[in-house]
């Protein structure tokens, strides 16, 4: 008897490799899976990684959303957050769910679109990869052109843009020049752990407003 991937429990922290996928599977499994799971997922070369992550992942996660969507309102800058939407190119044959994403730039082309083809509509402006549960994929963002990746490994966290097919760390993120975030957004994240997420959030916005 055939197991259903909906039977199969992966413990948190832990993922799962199915090889020799094709793309029909990967989008059969997809609709099987559904949107309203725990799980991300990850496609490339025929693999598909599947992988459920720690709370710590998901705290940080959602700790640095705010940080991100904090700076764009301040900022008055127009944004999507489009969270773990399944990004996937049939003609690169790639796919991946984001920990989060942003479209910046690029806002007005996705506004109001229930969904997003990645072979007409460009690539998120910037993604949020949390890599404490070891899952980030730079190799597929590249292929699917994010020009702005963020890796944060529970300490550090890490600024790429994409240059020339390949991801660079830089000191500044484009979207944000000239805020030192590699310093400050970790420094907020632990004070939110410490003294709460509301204070620490109204001391972020205020510590924006002073470099406007």
């Amino acid at each position: 008897m055939l197991l259903s991937l909906t039977q199969i429990e992966i413990p948190p922290g832990q993922k799962v490799l199915l090889r020799d996928i094709s793309w029909e599977k990967f989008n059969e499994i997809l609709t099987d899976l559904g949107e309203q799971r725990g799980t991300r997922l990850a496609y490339a070369r025929q693999t598909l990684e599947i992988m459920s992550p720690l709370s710590e992942h998901e705290l940080d996660k959602c700790y640095i959303t705010n940080f991100i969507e904090s700076l764009l309102e301040e900022l008055e800058i127009e944004f999507c957050p489009m969270g773990s939407t399944t990004f996937k190119n049939e003609l690169m044959q790639q796919g991946l769910e984001p920990d989060h994403c942003f479209y910046i730039e690029n806002e007005a082309a996705v506004r109001g679109k229930p969904r997003l083809d990645l072979a007409i509509d460009p690539p998120p402006d910037l993604a949020l990869e949390i890599d404490i549960t070891s899952r980030s994929h730079p190799e597929i963002y590249a292929v699917l052109g994010v020009p702005e990746l963020w890796q944060f490994d529970g300490e550090i966290l890490e600024i790429k843009v994409l240059e020339s097919g390949q991801y660079v760390s830089v000191e500044f993120s484009p979207n944000f020049p000239d805020l030192p975030l590699k310093t400050v957004i970790p420094e907020y994240l632990n004070r939110a752990k410490t003294q709460g997420r509301n204070r620490t959030m109204k001391a972020f916005r205020a510590w924006v407003q002073t470099q406007i």
